[in-house]
C-alpha cells in the first residue's frame, strides 16, 4: 500500500514545481486576475480595499517552500482519510466518481467526475511539461540541443515566448496512449520497481547536492513570510497528487482499517521527507530567485547541478532518474483517465462511443486517443505553473466534496457497512475541508475564473446531454 501510494505521488513536481514555488511569479502589469484570492480578501477586511493586495504575481516563498510541503502533508491525510472511508464503502474497485455515482447521486456524481477529468487531464499536462524540460537537458549533455521553439512552451508567466510548439511534451504522451490503447498496464512489482529508482535517484541528488549547498541560500528563510508559503503549498500540492490511489485498492487490502490509513500516511510521510530535503538542498546550491523563469525554471534540479559544476555522471543518472519517475506518473494517471471517462460513458453521462471497446486489444481506444489529445495539445503550448494551478483547484475542490460526503453519508446511510471509518467525525472531515479550502485560497483570481468555467461547461453538457441519457432518465439502473 505505501509502495502503491509512494508510485503515484512522486512525479515530476518535486524535480520541477520546487523551484517555481520557491521563486514566485511576477508579472510587468498589475492586474487583479494574478491576484491570490486570500490576499483580496484580506485587504478588502482589513482595509476595505485592494491597494495593499499584490497583483503582479504571486509572492516568493523561498526556502520556506519546505514548510509549505509539510502543511501541504497535513492537509492532504486529513482528505486521505475521507476518501479511504468513502472507498471503502463500494464493494468493487474504482475512483471518486464511482463512490459519489453510488452514494451521493448523479449530479455529485457528475460533478466528481467532471473534476476529475480535469484533475487527471491537466496534471498530466503538467508532468509532460517537465518531462520535456528534463529530456531536454539531457539531451543537452549529449551535445544534442534541442530547437528552442520547437521544444518550449508557447505561453508563459503570461505572455506569447515566440515558441512554436512543445514537440517533446506532446510525442511522450503520445506514445504512452499508444501504449495503453495495446493494453500495456503497470504490475504491482514494475511499480516497486519504479518506486525504488525513483527514491535512489532523489537520495542521490541529497548526497551531491548538498555537498554544494551555501548556507547564505537559505537567507532571508521566508521573503514573503507566511503568505508565501500558504501561496507556495498551493503551488506545490500538485507534487501529493495520487496519494488518494491508496484508498481504491480497499477492496485489495488485507485488513482495511488498518492497511488504508497506514498506506495513506505512511506514503505521505516518506515523500514528505523526501521534498523537505530536496527543496533545502536545491534552495541552498542556488538562490531561490534564480528559478523563476528559462531553464531554471524547466528543470530546477539539473540546471543546478550544471551550474555548480557536478560530474556528468551524477546528472545523467539524476535526470535519468526523474525522467523515469515522470513516465511512470504519466501511465498511470493516463491511465485511470481513460477509466473515467470510460465508466462516465457506461452510465450514459457521456456519449457511447468512450466506452467502445477494441475488437482485438480489448481496451477504450476511443477514450485514450482522445484523452491523449486532450494532454497532447495543451502540454504543447503552456507552462507547467498554468497546468498545476488549474490542477490543484480541481483536486481540491474534489478532496472538499469527498470530505463533506462523509460527513453526509454518516447522517444519511449510518448503518452501511464501512471497512474504514474515519475517526473524530465530524472533526477531521470540517478539518480537511477549512484545510483544502484554505489552501484554495492561495490560488489566484485567474485560475479560479478557468475553473469555474469549466465546471459551468460541465453542467451545460450535463443538463443539455448527460441527465437526458443517463441509467436514471432512462429508467435502467437495476445494476446501482
Amino acid at each position: 500500500m505505501t509502495a502503491l501510494g509512494i508510485g503515484a505521488i512522486i512525479g515530476s513536481g518535486i524535480f520541477v514545481l520546487t523551484g517555481t514555488a520557491a521563486a514566485g511569479e511576477h508579472f510587468e502589469a498589475p492586474s487583479i486576475l494574478h491576484a491570490q484570492v486570500m490576499d483580496i480578501f484580506w485587504n478588502l477586511l482589513r482595509q476595505g480595499n485592494l491597494h495593499g493586495a499584490l497583483m503582479h504575481g504571486r509572492p516568493a516563498a523561498g526556502p520556506a517552500i519546505a514548510i509549505s510541503f509539510i502543511l501541504v502533508a497535513i492537509a492532504c491525510s486529513f482528505a486521505g482519510l475521507c476518501y479511504a472511508e468513502l472507498a471503502s464503502m463500494i464493494p468493487i474497485a474504482g475512483s471518486a466518481y464511482t463512490y459519489s455515482y453510488a452514494t451521493l447521486g448523479e449530479i455529485f456524481a457528475w460533478i466528481i467526475g467532471w473534476d476529475l477529468i480535469l484533475e487527471y487531464a491537466v496534471s498530466n499536462v503538467a508532468v509532460c511539461v517537465g518531462f520535456a524540460g528534463y529530456l531536454k537537458a539531457q539531451l543537452a549533455q549529449f551535445g544534442l540541443a534541442l530547437p528552442e521553439r520547437w521544444s518550449s512552451p508557447v505561453w508563459a508567466d503570461g505572455k506569447w515566448t515566440g515558441a512554436y510548439f512543445n514537440v517533446p511534451a506532446f510525442l511522450i504522451v503520445m506514445i504512452l496512449s499508444w501504449l495503453l490503447v495495446r493494453g500495456v498496464r503497470e504490475s504491482a512489482k514494475v511499480n516497486n520497481v519504479m518506486v525504488a529508482i525513483k527514491i535512489a535517484a532523489i537520495a542521490l541528488f541529497l548526497g551531491v547536492g548538498g555537498m554544494l549547498v551555501h548556507k547564505s541560500n537559505w537567507v532571508p528563510f521566508a521573503p514573503s513570510g507566511f503568505s508565501g508559503v500558504l501561496t507556495g503549498g498551493a503551488i506545490v500540492f500538485f507534487t501529493y497528487i495520487g496519494f488518494d490511489s491508496v484508498s481504491t485498492a480497499a477492496e485489495e487490502a488485507k485488513n482495511p482499517q488498518k492497511d488504508i490509513p497506514f498506506g495513506i500516511i505512511a506514503s505521505l510521510i516518506v515523500c514528505t521527507i523526501l521534498y523537505v530535503g530536496v527543496a533545502l538542498v536545491l534552495l541552498g546550491m542556488m538562490k531561490y530567485s534564480v528559478f523563476g523563469s528559462g531553464a531554471a525554471a524547466e528543470a530546477p534540479v539539473a540546471y543546478a547541478l550544471q551550474q555548480l559544476g557536478a560530474r556528468p555522471i551524477w546528472r545523467s543518472v539524476i535526470i535519468i532518474g526523474a525522467l523515469m519517475g515522470m513516465l511512470s506518473s504519466l501511465l498511470v494517471f493516463q491511465y485511470g483517465q481513460t477509466r473515467i471517462w470510460f465508466a462516465m460513458s457506461r452510465d450514459r453521462l457521456l456519449p457511447a462511443f468512450f466506452s467502445r471497446v477494441h475488437k482485438k486489444f480489448k481496451t477504450p481506444h476511443w477514450s485514450t486517443w482522445i484523452a491523449g489529445l486532450a494532454v497532447g495539445l495543451p502540454s504543447g503550448l503552456v507552462d507547467i505553473g498554468d497546468a498545476a494551478d488549474l490542477s490543484n483547484i480541481g483536486t481540491l475542490f474534489a478532496f472538499v466534496l469527498v470530505s463533506i460526503g462523509v460527513l453526509v453519508l454518516r447522517k444519511t446511510q449510518p448503518e452501511r457497512p464501512r471497512g474504514f471509518k474515519v475517526p473524530w467525525v465530524p472533526l477531521f472531515p470540517i478539518i480537511s475541508v477549512i484545510l483544502c479550502g484554505g489552501l484554495m485560497t492561495g490560488l489566484t483570481v485567474i485560475t479560479w475564473i478557468r475553473f469555474f468555467v469549466w465546471l459551468a461547461l460541465g453542467l451545460v453538457i450535463y443538463f443539455g446531454f448527460s441527465q437526458r441519457h443517463s441509467e436514471f432518465a432512462s429508467g435502467d439502473h437495476t445494476g446501482r
